[in-house]
C-alpha cells in the first residue's frame, strides 16, 4: 500500500494506492500530522511520497515518516519513470511533473497534452516515447477575470458563470466571455497545434476548472481529477523497485 501526499498552497490531498489503483482519497483545508499518521496506519501503508510547495509546513511529515515508512519527497533530483527534458528542472512545478507521470501511467505509448486548469493553466507535453518535452503556463479563468478588474480603472469584477452566448451583450457578459471563452480558445489552439505536430494525441485535463473545459471544448478530452496523485504513486513505485 502506498500513500501519495500533495500539499498545495491551500489544501492537502492524499491518496492511498494498492498496485497502482486508487483505493481512498482525502482532502484537507487544514490538517495535522495525526491525520496523516492515522490514514497511513489504518490502511497498512508501507511507502509514502510527498510533494509540497508549502516548505516548512511539511516539516512534521519529514520528521515523523522516515522512521516508520519508506519515505521520499519529490524534488528536481528524484528518478522518474519519464525522461525529463526541461532545461531548468529545479524550477519545474512538482504538480506539473507528477501530472505528466500520471498521464504516462494511464496512457503508455501515447503522446499526451496534460492541462492542469487551476489558478494558472499549465499545458505540458509528453511524447509517445515517454519523454517530457516541457510546456507553457497561462492565467487561469479566475485570474483572467480578476486581472481585468484590478488593472483597469472602471471594469467590474465578474464571476465565472454559464456561457449563454459567445458574443457579450453587456459589460458583464463581455468580461465573462473574454475570460472564459478566451481560455477555451487557447486550449483548443494548443490541442490543434500539438495534434498537427504529433498526430494522435490524448488531451487530459485535471484541476479545479477541468469540468468547465470538458463541458465546453469541442475537441475530445479526458478529465481525471486524481492525475497528480496517480503520478506521485507511479514515481513512488518506480523508486521502490529501483531499490529492490
Amino acid at each position: 500500500m502506498n500513500l501519495a501526499i500533495d500539499i498545495g498552497n491551500t489544501r492537502l490531498k492524499a491518496g492511498v494506492f494498492s498496485d497502482g489503483v486508487l483505493q481512498y482519497r482525502k482532502t484537507w483545508e487544514t490538517w495535522k500530522i495525526d491525520d496523516l499518521v492515522a490514514l497511513a496506519t489504518n490502511h497498512n501503508v508501507k511507502n509514502i511520497i510527498l510533494s509540497t510547495v508549502a516548505g516548512a509546513v511539511a516539516e512534521p511529515l519529514r520528521a515523523h515518516f522516515p522512521s516508520r515508512f519508506f519515505f521520499m519527497e519529490l524534488d528536481a533530483t528524484t528518478p522518474l519513470p519519464v525522461k525529463n527534458q526541461y532545461r531548468t528542472p529545479e524550477t519545474l512545478g512538482k504538480d506539473r511533473l507528477a501530472a505528466v507521470a500520471g498521464a504516462f501511467a494511464l496512457f503508455p505509448g501515447e503522446a499526451c497534452l496534460v492541462a492542469d486548469a487551476g489558478t494558472c493553466i499549465t499545458y505540458d507535453l509528453l511524447s509517445a516515447g515517454g519523454v517530457y518535452l516541457g510546456g507553457n503556463i497561462s492565467p487561469g479563468i479566475a485570474m483572467r477575470l480578476r486581472a481585468m478588474h484590478e488593472f483597469t480603472a472602471r471594469l467590474p469584477l465578474v464571476a465565472a458563470g454559464p456561457l449563454e452566448n459567445w458574443v457579450g451583450d453587456s459589460t458583464e457578459t463581455a468580461l465573462r466571455n473574454g475570460g472564459q471563452v478566451g481560455a477555451l480558445l487557447e486550449a483548443e489552439g494548443y490541442i490543434r497545434y500539438c495534434r498537427s505536430r504529433f498526430g494522435a494525441l490524448r488531451a487530459i485535463f485535471t484541476g479545479g476548472d477541468a469540468d468547465f473545459f470538458v463541458k465546453n471544448l469541442k475537441s475530445e478530452i479526458f478529465v481525471n481529477h486524481n492525475l497528480v496523485l496517480i503520478g506521485l504513486d507511479q514515481i513512488l513505485n518506480y523508486n521502490v523497485k529501483r531499490l529492490e
